[in-house]
């Protein structure tokens, strides 16, 4: 029997968080250079959370409805690579937005498209391999770790007009690995299962509350994601320190995926999403009332371990019980819009007019309330599911 392409889905996960987070943490200095304003640079960095509004579902509906998702996966990559090669010339154009734009629609579709197949592999005997997915999504967390670190000793060195080269060769690299994929992955078996429509599953008061769970759970993490580094600065933290204390939090997350995933198939996923709201709660809320002290705000870091690692881990084991056979992958990419795509668009516009009027702590209070709702919406669901079997 031929091996499955563990490797090859490590690698993808790899350069595509290697790409995305040398982006997402360089873009913004390089539209600077560019002389855009802050609120230009802004709107120009939120288009990846209105992208996601509606773009994994587009993805996750073609994949469904072709069955041909590592086709679909190199086709995405390559229009990322296509329209990453002309963000230099746009700028000249004055088209930047707009290839911004468009480099999120084409990345958009690589998380949704690669584990919905991956999961083809994962889940068996009415289970998923947990320990598996966590040893191959860790390397999402090393690629994201490695090209953020590295790419500031690069772009020190050769400045920050650097930056689209930078993109470029790591979208390569994502081509390349997409291309690795084979073919038969998309002949995989599937389980035989009883699939019911997209619409017949979205009625579930049980598949309603767990969307609910990663909605307000992730809502929380939006003001973290966005205002923990000036939250931190306003508290008089240097630029090492700020760096160190997002270090601990991708270290935790590398823990759990290496390590701890190992564990997560022995509790049920419902029982991981109402721990890590509940720890949610506990994580914003001594950011929020004790970020001045380092000792709490790195044992908050480390919580990220469950709140994030464990909480992603959980929601693709669910999802697999949701959405089974070809609603995988427009499952997967509801999981991206409801969770990502407008919590996101929600926290950012949500938390930046509460630091205008009350401040960066406001945040964090408020990603507290967020947390306490998930908790209860963690409760219902495990009731529903409990109910159903």
């Amino acid at each position: 029997m031929t091996r499955p392409p563990w490797a090859a889905f490590a690698a993808v996960s790899f350069t595509y968080f290697a790409s995305i987070g040398f982006f997402t943490t360089y873009a913004p200095l390089w539209f600077k250079s560019l002389g855009y304003s802050a609120l230009a640079i802004g709107l120009i960095s939120s288009l990846q959370a209105w992208t996601r509004v509606f773009v994994p579902y587009v993805w996750g509906w073609l994949a469904d409805h072709t069955g041909r998702r590592v086709w679909l996966l190199r086709a995405a990559a390559a229009g990322s690579l296509l329209v990453g090669s002309l963000l230099a010339p746009a700028h000249a154009w004055g088209w930047l937005p707009l290839c911004v734009f468009l480099l999120f629609i084409c990345n958009g579709g690589v998380v949704p498209l690669s584990e919905s197949a991956l999961a083809r592999f994962l889940h068996h005997d009415g289970g998923m391999d947990t320990q598996r997915y966590g040893r191959i999504r860790v390397w999402g967390s090393i690629g994201f770790i490695f090209s953020v670190t590295a790419a500031g000793f690069l772009l020190e060195w050769v400045d920050i007009d650097a930056f689209p080269w930078v993109v470029s060769a790591l979208l390569v690299a994502l081509c390349v690995a997409a291309a690795r994929l084979p073919s038969r992955v998309d002949a995989a078996v599937e389980p035989v299962v009883q699939e019911g429509s997209m619409w017949q599953v979205l009625r579930q008061r049980r598949v309603q509350w767990f969307f609910a769970t990663i909605f307000f759970t992730v809502l929380g993490h939006t003001g973290l994601y966005t205002f923990l580094s000036l939250y931190l600065d306003e508290l008089g933290y240097g630029k090492s320190v700020v760096g160190l204390v997002w270090a601990v939090s991708v270290m935790a997350e590398i823990a759990f995926f290496w390590v701890g995933s190992r564990w997560a198939g022995q509790v049920a996923p419902v029982r991981w999403l109402w721990w890590a709201a509940v720890l949610c709660v506990v994580r914003f809320g001594a950011i929020a009332g004790f970020g001045e002290v380092m000792v709490v705000l790195v044992a908050a870091q480390v919580l990220h371990a469950v709140t994030f690692a464990a909480q992603h881990a959980a929601c693709t084991v669910q999802l697999g019980v949701f959405f089974p056979g070809r609603l995988r992958g427009r499952g997967q990419a509801l999981y991206a819009v409801l969770g990502y795509g407008l919590s996101g668009v929600t926290g950012g516009l949500g938390g930046g007019l509460l630091t205008q009027h009350l401040g960066f702590e406001a945040v964090f209070w408020a990603a507290t309330v967020s947390a306490l709702v998930a908790v209860g919406c963690a409760h219902q669901l495990a009731r529903h599911v409990a109910d159903q079997g």
